[in-house]
């Protein structure tokens, strides 16, 4: 079977919260239009409430009810949204869990999400065991090996818990846990968000080198201009829940098209001035 160029592929997708009442009558995310090509890192930059983390959670394929998908997610009630290819609208519950299979969802604060009680290795392992519990134990020994590698971390953390590690660490488990099912796609919705600053481009070059290395779509939202260049040569900038500016991050910034790309760009120099200087 061909692999399809395309990876992920949105046409005026609108999503909202069923419970939700809101006087303007504007959804969380109004007509928003983009794609992901197979191997590429699309960046989502915005604002707190731009509806970075609902488009997220929908390509992800966590939808509310009316998609059926889990309860408190946001459904699509306008539009399309195709995950390799799959339309998100039309799943069910079955094919669903088939989809989440090959991608991976790091959600807001995931280190701070890991299960206490449990150490890091069986967070990562977590995934596996609640898709089928009678799954190898060796061969998930080897999945968990294989993911902790991929994210940069020693195998003696294997048996520590989430306190007993940094906030740095506990990122890099959740990314592990979200490549341990070794995905196709990966969400990472604002993967350096409580981190402390030392560690923070550490998980975004981790990033980058996944998608160099396994040619890993993904979608990796951020309110930072130096963390979207850093992880993605292209972007998406929303809006109060739209798409104000998509393409390559330099241009994006340099169009001035939209006041809030503008007021982003005033700001953007210096940070991407400063990141240079990095690396």
């Amino acid at each position: 079977m061909a692999v399809s160029a395309v990876a992920v592929q949105a046409d005026d997708l609108t999503l909202d919260y069923p419970a939700r009442r809101r006087g303007d009558g504007q959804p969380a995310v109004g007509g928003v239009s983009f794609s992901i090509g197979t191997g590429e890192i699309l960046a989502l930059l915005g604002e707190t409430g731009s509806g970075k983390s609902t488009l997220a959670a929908a390509v992800a394929g966590r939808l509310g009810r009316a998609g059926h998908g889990l309860r408190g997610g946001p459904s699509i009630t306008g539009g399309s949204l195709t995950v390799l290819e799959q339309s998100i609208r039309e799943l069910t519950p079955r094919r669903r869990d088939h989809l989440t299979l090959r991608v991976g969802y790091l959600p807001q604060d995931g280190g701070s999400l890991l299960t206490p009680r449990l150490t890091a290795g069986e967070n990562i392992a977590e995934p596996i065991f609640s898709r089928d519990r009678r799954f190898d134990v060796d061969e998930a020994g080897i999945a968990v090996a294989t993911a902790l590698d991929a994210v940069r971390l020693p195998l003696s953390l294997l048996s520590s818990y989430p306190h007993e590690l940094s906030q740095g660490q506990r990122q890099r488990v959740a990314i592990a846990k979200a490549l341990v099912l070794d995905p196709q796609v990966l969400v990472a919705d604002d993967p350096t968000a409580g981190v402390e600053p030392t560690a923070r481009n550490a998980i975004l070059d981790i990033i980058r080198a996944l998608q160099r290395e396994k040619s890993l779509s993904a979608l990796v939202v951020s309110n930072s201009v130096s963390e979207v260049h850093r992880v993605s040569d292209r972007a998406a900038v929303m809006h109060r829940g739209t798409i104000v500016g998509i393409g390559s991050i330099d241009d994006v910034l340099d169009s001035q098209e939209h006041e809030y790309v503008r007021g982003l760009s005033l700001t953007g120099g210096t940070s991407r001035s400063a990141e240079a200087a990095l690396t």
